[in-house]
């Protein structure tokens, strides 16, 4: 029995064509595997912890290897009971739209969150950074309203396909899939949709 987690940036609910092809998605890999656990962790839905002075403290302090205040405990306990939950998944999928070229901030603000040296990565001075999160795959489900094919001029304006697999990779994931509907904004949106949810049902059934 696996777990997977499903980590939702859309907060668009059923409009969202990312959380539509995430849900056609989860529905075709519950169908393929009826015994592996399957939880969400809607970004939109828990508060999560700001990344303040007293977190940032706390990190810097884990760096140095000093004592914690009883606030920035606090305030790391919070960071390690995110990384501990993404690290006990055997599965990870993201799911998430194009806001400004790049991903929704809360997205970002989890990110920010889970990339914490100790804990999902390390830095070696003769070897350099290393991953720590490993051994899983890791999906991403993506829409963005216009569209980027890569060698185009358009691509530069890319910052939400690039950045997820590069930061996950960073973190130690080495089987990073994508799948994007673009053009959502387009008359055309529904059709593209529409056909990556076929690749999606299938890759579903393959992860």
């Amino acid at each position: 029995m696996a777990k997977l987690l499903y980590i939702q940036a859309s907060p668009m609910g059923g409009i969202s064509f990312s959380n539509r092809a995430a849900e056609a998605f989860l529905t075709a890999y519950k169908s393929a595997n009826p015994g592996d656990v399957v939880s969400t962790l809607d970004l939109w839905s828990p508060e999560l912890p700001a990344f303040d002075f007293t977190t940032a403290s706390g990190k810097y302090k884990v760096m140095r290897e000093l004592p914690h205040s009883q606030q920035e405990a606090a305030a790391w306990t919070k960071v390690q009971d995110y990384v501990g939950e993404l690290k006990s998944a055997d599965k990870v999928v993201v799911s998430s739209g194009m806001w400004n070229f790049s991903i929704p901030y809360r997205l970002k603000q989890y990110i920010d969150i889970i990339v914490q040296p100790g804990l999902t990565f390390s830095f070696d001075p003769a070897k350099g950074y290393s991953g720590l999160v490993t051994g899983k795959p890791l999906q991403l489900i993506l829409a963005s309203g216009g569209e980027y094919p890569p060698g185009t001029e358009m691509a530069a304006y890319d910052f939400q396909k690039p950045y997820l697999e590069m930061i996950f990779r960073f973190i130690g994931f080495t089987d990073v899939r994508s799948l994007r509907v673009e053009g959502t904004l387009s008359p055309a949106g529904d059709a593209n949709l529409a056909a990556v949810i076929k690749a999606v049902q299938e890759a579903a059934r393959k992860f």
